[in-house]
């Protein structure tokens, strides 16, 4: 018997993508699935129920994951919906545990396994999974088009029968896969582009792409991969070097954010009181609370002579290529996990393991089952 595939409709305000396209939908019928989709869950990102071939639909998601061996999604769904799920099925999407601890123990409650896809480890061998790596590559491409339309001015040189127009300085801080994209996107503009990160291995990237790096001295390379706490005065000097290149710039692009928690502040509000009148900041981190003081997520505002923008759920703005490239991430999770038609869970392979939430009625992750542990003593606390 065919395993079932439920493909959720996206119920979040502005969340256009869905997790599979008609042409993934193809691909997961080949690993001997049978799959049923919400209706109109593709429409926001162009496809039509139409365009989905030798599948099934259905009204409701409650009935629709009822009978489900796997369901897929984007955005975490409701706890309601975890509760609905068939025990022992498996659930993929993003999930952020720390912040969804309700959905956490529905899913822990009905014995799910869930694989939360911002979990997907960073190694070679997952990087065909790595659906934040793929989002972030659109939202960087994304962020220089925004601020540019947000400018009173353009971004390349133009020479004009009354004289030429210098090009834009664009400032990117934070040189992950987003940021590395916004960079490519300024720098194919015509911008005049630098670019920062505290991990000076990522100089040579940004030199690749046409783009200056901000040298600040300072190595914050730590163990394991991970940024070092600076001292305090590495913090004075990088600050001093940082302000003189924000001051200069006209439009920055921020990407600073690690999923599920706080964004890092990286511009401060007297760095933004000296920017450029016209300015523009386009704060990719604003899904975390914003890496610049004074931004408001998912608003526009006037900061001084800047203009910050907030924007949430930047992916979704190209569902129709966010879609296409986050429905191949999870076909190539699934890939791991069905063999021959059947679920086949194998927790000695790292990808599997480290992306496992929640299995077998217990919660797999170290931090989200703190996350979990600590709701629920807060709760026996403020229940005395």
């Amino acid at each position: 018997m065919a395993i079932k595939i439920a493909v959720l409709k996206e119920t979040r305000r502005g969340e256009k993508r869905v997790a599979t396209t008609p042409v993934v939908a193809t691909r997961f019928q080949r690993l001997g699935a049978s799959i049923t989709l919400e209706k109109g869950a593709g429409v926001p990102a162009t496809f039509a129920d139409g365009a989905y071939k030798d599948i099934s639909f259905a009204d409701a998601a409650s009935a629709l994951v009822a009978d489900a061996d796997i369901v897929l999604a984007v955005q975490p769904p409701s706890a309601d919906t975890a509760r609905a799920m068939k025990s022992g099925s498996v659930l993929v999407s993003f999930i952020y545990g720390q912040a969804n601890t309700d959905l956490v123990e529905a899913l822990r409650d009905r014995k799910v396994t869930a694989f939360a896809m911002e979990l997907i480890p960073r190694i070679s061998r997952a990087q065909s999974m790595d659906a934040l790596s793929s989002q972030a590559a659109l939202a960087g491409y994304y962020a220089p088009l925004l601020g540019a339309v947000h400018m009173p001015r353009i971004l390349p040189m133009m020479t004009t029968a009354v004289g030429s127009l210098r090009a834009a300085k664009v400032l990117v801080m934070g040189l992950g896969v987003a940021g590395l994209s916004a960079l490519a996107t300024a720098h194919r503009l015509g911008a005049i582009c630098e670019g920062y990160d505290v991990r000076p291995e990522t100089a040579e990237q940004a030199r690749s792409l046409g783009a200056k790096f901000v040298d600040t001295g300072i190595d914050a390379r730590g163990e394991g991969g991970y940024a070092r706490e600076l001292t305090a005065d590495e913090k004075v000097k990088v600050r001093q070097i940082l302000s003189q290149h924000i001051a200069e710039a006209d439009m920055i692009i921020t990407t600073a954010a690690v999923p599920g928690r706080r964004a890092p502040v990286l511009i401060e509000a007297d760095q933004i009181a000296a920017m450029k009148p016209g300015a523009v900041i386009v704060d990719l981190g604003a899904e975390g609370g914003g890496n610049c003081k004074g931004t408001r997520p998912g608003e526009t505002v006037t900061a001084g002579p800047a203009t910050i923008l907030g924007p949430l759920d930047v992916p979704s703005a190209l569902a129709q290529h966010a879609s296409e490239l986050y429905a191949k991430n999870v076909l190539n999770l699934l890939t791991l996990i069905v063999k021959d038609g059947a679920l086949t869970l194998d927790f000695d392979d790292e990808v599997i393991a480290g992306t496992v939430l929640t299995h077998a009625g217990e919660i797999r992750n170290e931090a989200v089952r703190s996350a979990v542990e600590a709701k629920v003593s807060n709760n026996m606390e403020t229940s005395k």
